[in-house]
């Protein structure tokens, strides 16, 4: 009985942790270097919400002025209410330009609805198509569709170029047949979560990670919220502060 009672206090006490490291708030700050006129641009990027609002105090701690910031997919799901989509869209746009690339999830709140709510807060969808920032260097924000198809991924592309372009797939799956073709300063996906509950190393997705890549870089996410259950294990939830550098000159 005593055996019994200490297992599940013991379990109580991992999911209640599980839980806890669930609900964190954590930006992680990456730092991309290019080649160009001398130019410092942020963008902030996060993705998976799913049904968690955003942490307002995380927005606020954000001090530096960001050029665009990237919903990468899985906003919403069937869970999510429209109070919680309107806080998280109005605590977002307090960042500055906001744009949104679509996820597995998202047409499950309903996909008219979500793109009307979208467009009544002038937050603009990159759907296989490329948006240009406000930019010394032309900096680009091209993205796809979760399900793009080859020629929405041309479409996607086909105005880009490779050494000052942010490429945006929800499913970073889709990595492998772009940079076959198409090599860009920054990859970005989601939608795995980190594996959301891993034993260490051991988990059913792969880990998140930020790494370069010969001259160009890939940052693949945890995400921010939770799908199935509220809980994570060696997978903290994260959104990103994502810092290029344009440099005159050759790169180390």
């Amino acid at each position: 009985m005593v055996i019994i009672s200490i297992i599940g206090i013991a379990c109580i006490l991992v999911l209640l942790y599980m839980y806890k490291e669930g609900h964190e708030n954590n930006i992680r700050s990456h730092e991309v270097k290019a080649t160009g006129d001398s130019e410092t641009i942020n963008l902030f990027f996060i993705s998976d919400t799913h049904a968690r609002k955003i942490n307002e105090a995380m927005i606020d701690s954000i001090d530096q002025k960001i050029q665009a910031v990237l919903i990468g997919g899985d906003f919403v799901d069937r869970r999510t209410s429209e109070e919680t989509v309107l806080h998280n869209i109005r605590t977002l746009k307090k960042l500055g330009p906001t744009y949104f690339i679509w996820g597995n999830n998202d047409i499950e709140f309903g996909e008219q609805k979500l793109r009307q709510l979208l467009a009544d807060h002038h937050i603009r969808i990159i759907e296989n198509v490329t948006v240009k920032l406000e930019s010394k260097n032309d900096v680009s924000v091209s993205a796809v569709s979760y399900r793009p198809g080859e020629q929405n991924i041309q479409r996607a592309i086909e105005q880009c170029e490779e050494k000052n372009t942010v490429f945006i797939a929800h499913n970073p799956e889709l990595f492998g047949k772009v940079h076959k073709q198409f090599q860009p300063l920054l990859s970005i996906g989601a939608h795995l979560h980190g594996g959301q509950i891993r034993l260490g190393k051991f988990g059913l997705q792969p880990h998140g990670y930020f790494k370069k890549i010969k001259n160009r870089y890939e940052l693949v996410s945890n995400g921010y919220g939770t799908t199935l259950v509220p809980l994570r294990l060696c997978a903290k939830p994260e959104s990103h502060l994502i810092t290029i550098k344009f440099e005159q000159g050759e790169l180390e």
